[in-house]
């Protein structure tokens, strides 16, 4: 299965990935998201530029129902300028789904505007795990909805002292979510966080010739 329309995808993301020309998934799009799609929880390690966005952020608009005005997926990231890449891509994505709501809060930004934004509930979020965080302990941002939880660039975020931050949040959130964990590098940080958080994920490597791929069940 090497092409997004063998994918059992909602028409209007199909639309949009042929709006975009995409056609043929790459290595870890096509390990993956057959997985993503089925609502397995999955642990990737690729590295940037190798699709790995757009593998979640279709898992995430496929999950949604956007016929209920709640927080429905949560991605977090290491910085403000990946949080506003992946949003972008999200939003390209779903650019045939009506009344999608995308939102990214991270730091940089007055916590007020961000609280403004939340007076009424996006589907998703994307976001650094400080303001993140800081918006939850205002009880501004309900997790209870969430029913995908996406850690991109894990290692990155964990090298930035992060850990904390993320276990807290993602204690927030419904036991019976899907947790898809992206990560350039497999520390075993990583792993530990894979096995506190993950029911028997699927394991996937693109190694650096982006073309051999791994998967452990």
């Amino acid at each position: 299965m090497s092409t997004f329309s063998a994918l059992p995808l909602i028409e209007p993301l199909q639309r949009a990935l042929a709006e975009v020309d995409y056609a043929e998934m790459t290595p870890v799009q096509a390990a993956s998201l057959p997985a993503i799609l089925a609502a397995q929880d999955v642990v990737a390690q690729a590295k940037t530029g190798s699709g790995k966005t757009a593998a979640f952020a279709l898992g995430v608009l496929s999950k949604v129902d956007f016929s209920r005005a709640h927080l429905q997926g949560l991605v977090l990231c290491p910085t403000r300028e990946l949080a506003d890449q992946v949003s972008r891509e999200i939003r390209r994505l779903a650019c045939f789904i009506p009344n999608v709501k995308v939102l990214t809060l991270c730091g940089g930004v007055p916590v007020r505007i961000h609280l403004a934004s939340l007076a009424h509930q996006p589907h998703i979020v994307v976001g650094t795990p400080g303001r993140i965080l800081d918006l939850l302990r205002k009880e501004a941002l309900p997790l209870g909805a969430v029913t995908t939880l996406v850690l991109d660039e894990a290692d990155r975020m964990l090298d930035m002292g992060f850990a904390d931050d993320i276990r807290d949040i993602i204690e927030r959130t419904p036991k019976q979510r899907q947790t898809l964990m992206f990560s350039a590098t497999m520390p075993e940080a990583i792993r530990d966080f894979s096995r506190q958080f993950q029911i028997k994920p699927l394991d996937v490597t693109v190694t650096s010739g982006a073309d051999a791929v791994l998967i452990e069940q």
